[in-house]
This record gives structure tokens, C-alpha cells and sequence, in this order.
């Protein structure tokens, strides 16, 4: 499908990387990682057209179509969401205008021999099959399904684009992506606009996606539910291997250990040629030996290791003070912007050591009760904050408040006191800045070297109650694993919000869900409550346990008639539904005949050239086989309450 050739890329006297290939097939799920600077989206943009390379190229089939989505974008404006997502369709309007051209022309012609003729049938061909492919026929229900999926509610199809934060309005760009069915799909970073519910969506929809997808995350769940590949970019060359990111790991560590043995090696012969040019090199009779030797030496390619990735940010939080048994208690809180309300009567309490995790959709109020929690906003309510507690604070934007103007030193002296201030470059180095990296000004930091100044300015205090909202945004996978780590060594008191399940798993005994303006408790980490959602949404069973107490309680007193009068309803709607499944099965009988006379027509030569200028043919024919998707679909669901009703 796609040939990426001897890709090098250099500027200010720098080489991003050299002489890189690799193919990109129908079918590929290929993850793209490497450290944060190593070149994955200068890679991407290089194979969307939006960049040129120093030297290379790269190929395509004809009229390849790529969707590409970067971390950050400008935003159309003036449309509805609906409107604006179904701008996507360009290219079905396009070829609906197309098969109308090529139909009137045929009608026209009867030059049924020529390679001009026979040209254009082989054009009706291809796009009527892109057509299909692309599912021209079910427009606006594709686009309703694709912005459900990505968490718009139906009331929000309607509102301006301009409501929304700018993640929201880069859900609104996916969505034209998916909706456009592009035969490579290029994702930069697609979940840090998105919540864990349209993770898990997203991660299916591409699982099953007809074309190629190519992305970068630092989503380690997310690379392994859906990739079959990866690629490493290190040291300005790459790595390809077919696997997932986990199995990748794997295999990256075999390579590194390979790498090391053949480095020992190389500097044990290197070492014992240079004893023997010192040995030889006087002698005049072995003079010509040893510079033999030493032009030898001079060959040699060293060996490299590929060490970038082992490099990570290694701490620990200081001692946690004691605090008060209960950190944070919240009584009837409740947050309203106008008359818009986020959440009510929100009552829990935290207890001292405790790891909790804020989790729902984006726009629920995780952020806002965090900010609430910390003093940052008001709301109603009460929320108190126990006794001698000491919260430190990471939001979102953290890295924004920073001075652009002040070195990365001068950050953490301006707030450090005391002897800390001694052992200031050390914990930098902890954080990767070493060497004249201390002298840099914020202003020209990366967003991941800027989130880790602001993480490492924490460490300064010994906080009790750290409330960390999406901390991992801008942190490299290793990063992520090290921060982690020592949060689960921390022992104060964590509130965190944050999309990234793996991150979460191990790290958290208590997840509060925030959803349609309640918040619910659940024990365990985020996977327990992935598992015990997922129960709830599919078996629709949102009974709590006093409520399924109270039905066997009403059972246990129900006379025999109110029994035997459910059992004739039960039996009445059981009978409703068979009935429904037969003729149902009657329909999609008569459909699939249908569908098979259709196919008939289609193989035998004599109708070709009859039905080939006959749209109204296809039209029926695609209008079938969607009718017994949709019937199919209805028996399944049927099939299913039947299951429930035994």
C-alpha cells in the first residue's frame, strides 16, 4: 500500500534520523514508539504529506486516501457537530456524482469493444466497490454511531462546534477521520482527548478497521488491544517487529542484551590490538604490523546500544506527615455553572493512605472537584479537608504556570528552602536534565521535559495529600512506569485523575465514577471497575443489592394469583417475541433468496452489460443486503431477551 524509502531528516546540523524504510500493508496495526524527541511525529506528518524530508520518499498506490490526525490543530467553525462531522462525506458525494457521469455516459456510447469503453466500465467497477466499502448507503446513521461512540450525547449533535474545549473539538476531527474510512489512518496521541469509555470504543472500531492504522500513544493498553506491530525509532534508525508493544518490551530487552555482549567483545579485541601496537610499534621490524593494526582498529564500526529508553526518571516521594484518619470528606457537594449542573450530592470520604482514581467522561467534573478538593474553585456543599493534611497539586495544565522566563534551575531554587537546595541538580538529573539542560529556559522545553520540571517541583515539600490530575500526559512509557512506582511507594494519602487504564491498574484501591452528574463508588483498581461495568451495561442490571433484597422480599409475600397472573403476562410476552423471531426469520428468508436471484443475474455474462448501466439495480441490490443486516440485527437482539426471559 505504502513505501516509506531512505527517509533522513536533518536540521540546524542535526539528524533526526537516517535513511529509514519500512512498508505500511492493508491490515497493519503498527504502533510507532520511541523516546519523546526521537522523531514519531515528524515521522507521521513526513508519511501524510504535511512534511518533506531532507532526503527519501514516499509511495503510495493510486489515489491512496490517508487520514491524519496531530496533536494539535486548527478548528473549522460555523457548523453544528452533526454538520461538521458529516463534511466527511465529501468523498461519497463525490463519487455519487461520479457513477451518475460515468452511467449517462454509457447509455450514450456504443462503442462496446474499445479499450476507452471498457476503461470506463472498469471505473464504474472500482467505484461502485469503494462505494460499498465505504458504506455510501447509511450516511447519517454511520456519523451518529461514530460521534456516540467518541462520548457526544444526541443532545449535543445540534450545538456549535465553537461550545466545546478544544479535546472536544478534536473529537470532532477524529470522527471526520472515521467517517471518511481513509485507507491509512495516522493517530498522534488520539487518547489524550478521550475518557476511558471512548478508549475501549475507539480501540474496537480500529481492531476491526478494513484499512491500515498507524499511531502513537503512550497508552500502553491501549497499543496492545490494538496493534500487530511495532516500530521503534532510536538513534535515528528503526526497529520493526511484529508484535504488540508488551511482546515488543520482550524483545527489545533480547536485543539490548545482544547488543551489550557484542559491545563487551568489541572493546576485550580493541583493548588487547591497542596492547599490541604498543608493544609492536617501536620495533622496526614489526613497525609495519603495527600500523596494520591500527589502521584496523581505525575500520571497526563501533558497536552502539540502544539505550536511550533505559534512561527514566528514578524517585521517591518524601515522608508523608501524619494527617487526620478522614483527608478528604465531601457532604451534598454539588458544582452548577449557571444553570448547567455538573454533579450533586456527592457524599463520600477518603481515609489517610488511601489511593483513589476519579474516572468517567471528559466534561463530568473529575478536574472540577479536584480543583474544588485543593481550593481552586468553589461549589456547594460542603468539602472538608481533615486535620493537619498538606495537599500538593498537579493539574492538567500544570506546566502553564510555569516561568518561560527562568531557567530550569532557577525554577526549583525560586521554591526550594533549606538544605534541599544543595541537592537540587541531583533530583534534575533524577528528571533527565543533566549538563547545560539546567541552563535551558522553560520556554524552549517540550511539553513531556516541561510536565516532568512541574512534577519535579512537588517533590520539594513532603505533601500528605497528593491530587494529580491526568499526570501522565507528555510522559514516555518508562516515565510513566517510574512515576507509577513511586506513587505506589508514596505513603500519603492520592487522589488521581486520569484516562490511562494501565497506568491506574495496581496503583489505586478505589475508583469514583463520575457519570450524568452523580458519583459512584467502586472497590477495587480501575479493571475491577471496567469489570463491574461492563456487567451493568450489558446484562442491564443497575439493581443495587438492596433492591434485589427488596424484590425477593415482595416475592416471598406475593399471593398465588399475583404470581400465576406474572407467569400469564411472562408467558403472553414470552409468545410475543417467538412470534416476532418467526417472522423475522420468514423476512430474512425471503431477502436472502432475493439476494441470491440478484447474485444469479450478477454471473451470468448475458446480464453483465444490462445490469452495469442500470443503477437502480445496485441500488435495490445494496438496499437488500442492509435490510438483512438490520434484520439480522433485530433477531439477535430478540434471541437475546429470549435468553433473559428464561
Amino acid at each position: 500500500m505504502l513505501s516509506v524509502s531512505n527517509i533522513t531528516v536533518e536540521f540546524g546540523g542535526f539528524t533526526l534520523f537516517s535513511d529509514i524504510s519500512f512498508l505500511i500493508n492493508k491490515g497493519d496495526r503498527i504502533g510507532l514508539v520511541g523516546k519523546n524527541g526521537a522523531g514519531k511525529s515528524t515521522m507521521l506528518k513526513i508519511i501524510a504529506g504535511v512534511q518533506k524530508p531532507s532526503n527519501g520518499s514516499v509511495a503510495m498506490q493510486n489515489n491512496l486516501a490517508i487520514g491524519y490526525l496531530p496533536q494539535e490543530m486548527s478548528h473549522q467553525s460555523g457548523k453544528t457537530v452533526f454538520d461538521e462531522a458529516a463534511t466527511a462525506f465529501d468523498e461519497i458525494k463525490n463519487l455519487q456524482k461520479r457513477l451518475e457521469e460515468i452511467n449517462e455516459e454509457l447509455l450514450m456510447r456504443t462503442d462496446y469493444e474499445t479499450d476507452d469503453y471498457m476503461n470506463l466500465i472498469q471505473e464504474l467497477t472500482d467505484l461502485n466497490e469503494r462505494f460499498s466499502m465505504i458504506d455510501g448507503f447509511s450516511v447519517h446513521a454511520e456519523t451518529e454511531k461514530i460521534l456516540l461512540g467518541l462520548g457526544f450525547k444526541r443532545t449535543d449533535f445540534d450545538r456549535q462546534t465553537t461550545e466545546f474545549s478544544g479535546g472536544w473539538r478534536m473529537r470532532i476531527e477524529l470522527a471526520k477521520i472515521l467517517l471518511k474510512k481513509p485507507d491509512v489512518i495516522l493517530l498522534d496521541e488520539p487518547t489524550n482527548h478521550l475518557d476511558i469509555e471512548s478508549i475501549q470504543w475507539l480501540e474496537e472500531f480500529l481492531g476491526s478497521y478494513f484499512g491500515a492504522v498507524v499511531l502513537i500513544s503512550h497508552d500502553k493498553a491501549f497499543l496492545d488491544n490494538i496493534t500487530n506491530r511495532t516500530i521503534e525509532i532510536v538513534n535515528g534508525k528503526i526497529y520493526d517487529y511484529k508484535a504488540n508493544y508488551s511482546r515488543f518490551v520482550e524483545l527489545r530487552q533480547e536485543r539490548i542484551a545482544v547488543q551489550l555482549a557484542e559491545q563487551r567483545n568489541q572493546e576485550k579485541f580493541i583493548e588487547h590490538t591497542e596492547k599490541l601496537i604498543d608493544k609492536f610499534r617501536a620495533k622496526n621490524s614489526k613497525a609495519s604490523f603495527a600500523q596494520s593494526l591500527i589502521k584496523k582498529l581505525d575500520r571497526i564500526e563501533k558497536v552502539e546500544v540502544d539505550d536511550e529508553e533505559s534512561a527514566s526518571i528514578y524517585f521517591r516521594f518524601p515522608p508523608a506527615p501524619r494527617s487526620g484518619k478522614v483527608v478528604v470528606e465531601a457532604r451534598n457537594a454539588a458544582k452548577h455553572y449557571g444553570e448547567k449542573k455538573i454533579f450533586s450530592d456527592v457524599n463520600f470520604f477518603i481515609e489517610r493512605g488511601s489511593k483513589v482514581a476519579f474516572v468517567g467522561r471528559n466534561g463530568e467534573g473529575k478536574s472540577t472537584l479536584s480543583k474544588i478538593i485543593v481550593g481552586k474553585e468553589t461549589g456547594e456543599g460542603e468539602i472538608i479537608i481533615g486535620h493537619n493534611v498538606d495537599i500538593g497539586y498537579y493539574a492538567q495544565n500544570q506546566s502553564d504556570t510555569l516561568d518561560g522566563e527562568r531557567t530550569v534551575l532557577q525554577t526549583l531554587d525560586d521554591v526550594a528552602v533549606g538544605d534541599i537546595r544543595k541537592g537540587l541538580r541531583n533530583l534534575l538529573g533524577a528528571f533527565l536534565f543533566s549538563g547545560d539542560d539546567v541552563d535551558k529556559k522553560v520556554k524552549v522545553l517540550s511539553g513531556g521535559e516541561k510536565s516532568r520540571l512541574a512534577m519535579c517541583k512537588l517533590l520539594l515539600h513532603p505533601y500528605n495529600l497528593l491530587v494529580l490530575d491526568e499526570p501522565t500526559n507528555h510522559l514516555d512509557m518508562r516515565s510513566k512506569d517510574v512515576l507509577k512506582n513511586a506513587l505506589k511507594e508514596y505513603d500519603g494519602t492520592l487522589i488521581v485523575v486520569s484516562h490511562d487504564r494501565d497506568f491506574l491498574q495496581g496503583l489505586t484501591d478505589k475508583v469514583y465514577e463520575f457519570s450524568n452528574g452523580k458519583v459512584k463508588e467502586y472497590i477495587g483498581d480501575v479493571y475491577e471497575y471496567l469489570k463491574m461495568r461492563k456487567v451493568e451495561d450489558f446484562n442491564q442490571l443497575e439493581l443495587t443489592l438492596k433492591e434485589e433484597k427488596k424484590k425477593k422480599e415482595e416475592a416471598s409475600v406475593t399471593s398465588i394469583a399475583n404470581e400465576q397472573n406474572d407467569k400469564k403476562q411472562k408467558d403472553a410476552e414470552l409468545r410475543k417475541l417467538q412470534n416476532e423471531v418467526s417472522k423475522i426469520e420468514k423476512e430474512i428468508e425471503r431477502l436472502e433468496k432475493e439476494i441470491a436471484q440478484a447474485d444469479n443475474k450478477l454471473q451470468n455474462p448475458d446480464n453483465y452489460q444490462q445490469l452495469v448501466n442500470d443503477s437502480a439495480f445496485f441500488n435495490t441490490y445494496n438496499m437488500l443486503k442492509e435490510n438483512l443486516s438490520e434484520q439480522i440485527k433485530r433477531w439477535e437482539d430478540i434471541q437475546l431477551q429470549l435468553e433473559m426471559q428464561k
